[in-house]
């Protein structure tokens, strides 16, 4: 469990820095924004890497804590594919979906996190998921007083490509990736 909790602590805490340190970070983009972002994705790699591995060693060994609702199982893999549509519409020029939600990676995160959490009752998967449903709420809720603007609707197909893009990747991640990085089938 200490490998998953330190993979969490790593991504997620660099993943807070702008919120509780916007100072420091904004100090180090005006440093060297090439090396902010060096680092950053260095740290976030190490931290997720971490976090696989810590999964790895204590999901076999972790406890149940509760029963998810047998509907939870049918459901998260409808959260999850809009995930992966907010996602990729937070990775490409602005369309319809990033205009009107402003920060759909947070809320892909939060519909990720959320999912799991509903078809998942073991520990390992409360620490997972719910620190990454605490982390994206937090985030979120950070945004707001600084006052984002909409992005301008640059190219309303950005949304049709992103909903290819998500359904492309949440197939390929489903039916291929999931079971290779967690050992795990969402679809068994």
């Amino acid at each position: 469990m200490a490998i998953l909790v330190l993979g969490l602590v790593v991504f997620l805490g660099i993943h807070l820095v702008r919120v509780v340190a916007p100072g420091f970070r904004d100090a180090q983009v005006a440093a060297s924004e090439n090396r902010w972002k060096g680092i950053y994705s260095v740290v976030s790699l190490a931290g997720l890497a971490l976090i696989i591995w810590g999964w790895h060693l204590y999901r076999a060994d972790a406890p149940e804590l509760f029963t998810p609702p047998e509907w939870g199982r049918h459901v998260m893999p409808i959260f999850v594919l809009l995930a992966f549509i907010l996602f990729a519409a937070a990775n490409s020029p602005a369309g319809y979906i990033r205009h009107y939600l402003k920060h759909p990676m947070l809320i892909g995160t939060i519909l990720w996190s959320g999912g799991h959490l509903l078809a998942n009752g073991d520990a390992a998967s409360l620490l997972l998921f719910g620190a990454f449903l605490v982390w994206a709420v937090i985030d979120l809720v950070a945004v707001i007083p600084r006052g984002d603007p909409a992005p301008a609707i640059v190219k309303p197909r950005s949304d049709i490509i992103a909903i290819v893009a998500g359904a492309v990747i949440f197939a390929v991640f489903g039916l291929w990736l999931h079971q290779w990085l967690f050992g795990f089938d969402p679809f068994a």
